[in-house]
């Protein structure tokens, strides 16, 4: 398969999203970084999914190799948390109110272009009944959750105050 082929582009943009996770992580610490940790293996799940042949594909397990509603819904469940917690944004928010906010939103933005990526490889190959779309959407909601979270709860230092 060639390497801009949808396929490659899906699974690789899923890779880079893993990478800006890990910046966020990074930055993070506590149960934020336990989520984002969480995240950055539910997508090696997502990633392993798009890279597994059309033919392939009923190889792959449920959860372990391959996103499934119970992945979906459990992304659901953490960003009614996040919102019952915080309250749901009630105007644009810009990116960037501390370094694990800011960091999770460039991961937010690449997640957006993995999903819209899988949209195209799934469109090329018409693959049917994958979660890998559903799990990338919800997938942003949440981390555009989390940021805010982060955000709200983030007291800078001294040094950072100058």
């Amino acid at each position: 398969m060639a390497k801009d082929a949808a396929g490659p582009e899906a699974y690789g943009t899923v890779d880079e999203a893993v990478a800006a996770l890990a910046l966020a992580r990074a930055f993070a610490d506590g149960a934020v970084a336990d989520a984002i940790l969480r995240v950055q293996r539910e997508l090696f799940v997502v990633a392993a999914e798009l890279a597994t042949t059309p033919e392939r594909r009923d190889d792959l397990e449920p959860g372990i190799s391959r996103p499934d509603a119970d992945m979906v819904a459990a992304l659901e469940a953490r960003i009614d948390e996040l919102v019952e917690r915080h309250g749901a944004p009630r105007e644009f928010v810009v990116p960037g109110g501390s370094p694990v906010g800011a960091a999770l939103d460039l991961a937010r933005t690449i997640v957006r272009r993995a999903e819209r990526r899988a949209v195209a490889y799934q469109r090329e190959t018409e693959i049917d009944g994958s979660f890998v779309v559903p799990y990338l959407n919800r997938l942003a909601d949440y981390l555009f959750m989390l940021a805010r979270s982060t955000e709200l709860e983030w007291t800078p230092t001294r040094q950072e105050e100058e």
